[in-house]
């Protein structure tokens, strides 16, 4: 619909889909995810009934460097991955804008429910939620910087979902009634795990402990987990357990009751600031979000000198998980955001203070390596 509304404002527009598979992967079990086979010939379809043209750029080799394997290393490392930033970031503004580049295109143009304009004071570019609040995806754009904002347009950000089909049935086109994607692309009609095992050299068994060390059983493997899961731990308890740190060095879990989870702050590492840039130690108020779905809350984000930030909420928070972007909102503006890092845990249990600390500071980038070499040997395996 990206391409649509331009051609309604008379610009001149190229349509682009990104073929994210190898070809020996494009088979049914891709058909329900999104830049499927399906998606591909559907963008075709909607380019024709346009008038405009259409190419498939390849970009199968960025996708499973830059969103596979860190999606795969991340919860090796005891993190929680966020794909769809990672894919934004460095495939569709990254790799993708270099593409554009190259046909002599001035932007690409998204169907993400965003918001960019330029301020005329500052000079700087902004990012806003879209108009339609239910699918505002300005969240996962947090990570664009100001070169990649002014090279961008998200002309479907200023409808709601219903006038966006609306159009879609006026101009005729075939995914006028298209259900929306929901799941992570790569892993529709597949399990996480098997895609884990299938990435990661090495998954090894370990220690499942509560926050005073006592051991509990045993978990299979510290990628298959994440901050705040109850279900799948394995053990008996008489109280409801959740997942309260992943200690990816000492391969250990550690679990608590949900008291346990919540967090009166956080530290952001490779903060991105889009709406304002404070000085190093300045304060400003915002509303945050620790995750897609999670209501903005009241928040102090104070910037420090390393390119991270603290993040002081009002009041705690649950299940704030390492790895996941955090981004800071003024209303609709996006002021930035940032990757969770070492949080600390502070909860009162059973009239004790206990402090549960989560210090992976893992580099995922170590592990994309070994990643890709197991893939390969199990490529040229199967293959002979």
């Amino acid at each position: 619909m990206a391409a649509a509304l331009l051609v309604e404002q008379g610009q001149e527009v190229i349509g682009i889909s990104m073929q994210l598979w190898e070809r020996s992967e494009c088979g049914a079990h891709r058909e329900r995810s999104c830049c499927s086979v399906q998606d591909i010939d559907d963008a075709r379809s909607v380019a024709a009934t346009l008038g405009i043209p259409f190419y498939v750029i390849d970009m199968a080799v960025p996708f499973r460097e830059g969103v596979m394997d860190y999606f795969a290393a991340s919860y090796a490392n005891g993190l929680t991955p966020n794909p769809c930033v990672a894919c934004n970031d460095r495939v569709k503004f990254g790799a993708l804008l270099e593409k554009a580049q190259s046909l002599e295109a001035d932007a690409v143009a998204t169907g993400h429910y965003a918001q960019s304009e330029r301020d005329a004071a500052s000079g700087r570019y902004w990012l806003k939620r879209g108009t339609d609040a239910s699918k505002d995806q300005s969240y996962v754009l947090f990570g664009l910087t100001q070169e990649q904002l002014a090279r961008s347009r998200f002309p479907v950000g200023r409808y709601d979902k219903v006038t966006i089909r609306q159009v879609a049935r006026r101009l005729g086109l075939r995914v006028a009634d298209k259900p929306d994607s929901q799941d992570i692309c790569f892993l529709s009609g597949s399990d996480r795990e098997q895609f884990l095992r299938d990435r990661l050299p090495v998954i090894q068994p370990g220690p499942i402990v509560d926050i005073e060390g006592r051991l509990l059983g045993e978990h299979r493997g510290i990628c298959f987990y994440t901050i705040g899961q109850r279900k799948g731990l394995g053990i008996g308890s008489s109280e409801a357990l959740y997942v309260a740190a992943i200690d990816a060095e000492a391969n250990r879990l550690t679990v608590g009751p949900l008291e346990a989870l919540q967090q009166e702050h956080l530290t952001a590492e490779r903060v991105n600031w889009i709406g304002v840039e404070p000085s190093v130690g300045e304060s400003v108020r915002a509303e945050v979000k620790i995750r897609y779905n999670h209501q903005p809350q009241p928040a102090t984000v104070t910037r420090q000198p390393d390119a991270s930030a603290v993040v002081r909420f009002d009041e705690p928070q649950q299940a704030i998980a390492p790895g996941q972007a955090v981004v800071f909102y003024n209303d609709d503006l996006v002021l930035g955001g940032g990757w969770i890092t070492k949080p600390q845990n502070t909860a009162q249990v059973a009239g004790r203070t206990s402090c549960v600390a989560d210090d992976t500071t893992c580099d995922v980038r170590r592990f994309s390596r070994d990643i890709r070499l197991a893939t390969a040997f199990r490529r040229r395996s199967s293959a002979g």
